[in-house]
């Protein structure tokens, strides 16, 4: 998504009406538009809009209903909708009991519908970039531990409904005590950046997450990853460490920064497993580090 053009999806079954919305706020960002429930689902999904003008009354599936299944989606819930309708307050209750954010009532005026999208736009934009700092962790650039336990959550759940295996992994850099008391916290600091950046380099999935946990720890979730993906994904990320020859004398396992890392794979058996899965995972991890280091254990459950 362009964050300097923001995408507006335009959401009705008369071609009149949407002419005139996308004239009204081609302006403001890139209109799209749908003139059925069931295509709006698919292209909010698919597009990820920042915003979504919906009609109530359409054949098919209601706009209600998108709505109610757009905000059931992880990946749609938080995309604001705004109803365009010419029903009452009645409808008007029931569009935002659904979880839309605003209603406009038809006919609309075209200054009101402006200045209305201009102000929702604005507001994504505001969460977006408190999202940002909240969800990230300031110095490696990457999901913090509070955004992978909210992710980790869904995709536990997501892979106990759909019975598929779920891996989890931990990584932890060897001997960083020691490299922080050999070359400074500064150059600590510059070490976790760099390490934060080979490790999210190989990842390519939507649902994949790498995340830093705390101090010089890392962790993964990565859906629908059998023993044999998970095996390739830790070696991977092992080398991508090494392969960074960050010298590191003070270390036991080799000569440059490593990493020790460990796994889980497993079909949840219920979404209260989740600690669970974390701490086989630390066994693993332990059983790394109890080997020598720079080596990857896993395990299935």
């Amino acid at each position: 998504m362009d964050s300097q053009r923001p995408t507006i999806l335009v959401v009705d079954d008369q071609q009149i009406n949407v002419r005139l919305l996308a004239e009204t706020v081609n302006d403001l960002g890139k209109v799209i538009f749908a003139m059925d429930g069931a295509t709006a689902i698919k292209m909010a999904t698919e597009q990820q809009p920042d915003l979504i003008l919906l009609d109530v009354k359409m054949p098919g599936i209601d706009g209600y209903a998108v709505c109610a299944q757009l905000k059931d989606r992880d990946d749609t819930r938080n995309i604001p909708i705004v109803f365009v309708s010419a029903l009452g307050e009645e409808g008007e209750e029931e569009g935002l009991n659904a979880g839309a954010i605003d209603y406009i009532h038809k006919p609309f005026r075209p200054a009101i519908v402006k200045a209305r999208v201009r102000n929702q736009l604005d507001l994504k934009r505001y969460r977006d970039a408190l999202e940002d700092i909240a969800f990230h962790d300031g110095l490696t650039g990457l999901a913090n531990r509070r955004a992978f336990d909210l992710h980790y959550s869904d995709e536990v759940r997501r892979a106990h409904r759909n019975k598929k295996p779920l891996t989890v992994v931990l990584c932890d850099i060897d001997h960083f005590k020691s490299y922080n008391d050999t070359y400074g916290h500064g150059k600590g600091d510059a070490c976790l950046r760099i390490v934060g950046e080979a490790l999210a380099a190989p990842r390519n999935r939507p649902g994949d997450m790498l995340a830093r946990y705390g101090g010089e720890e890392f962790v993964g979730v990565f859906p629908e990853c059998n023993i044999t993906g998970a095996e390739l994904i830790c070696e991977t990320l092992r080398m991508s460490v090494e392969q960074l020859e960050i010298p590191h004398k003070a270390s036991s396992a080799s000569d440059v920064v490593t990493i020790s890392v460990g796994s889980v794979t497993a079909i949840p058996e219920s979404p209260d497993i989740m600690k669970d899965l974390l701490e086989m995972a630390d066994k693993q991890l332990y059983l790394s580090k109890q080997n020598g280091r720079n080596r990857v254990s896993c395990a299935e459950a």
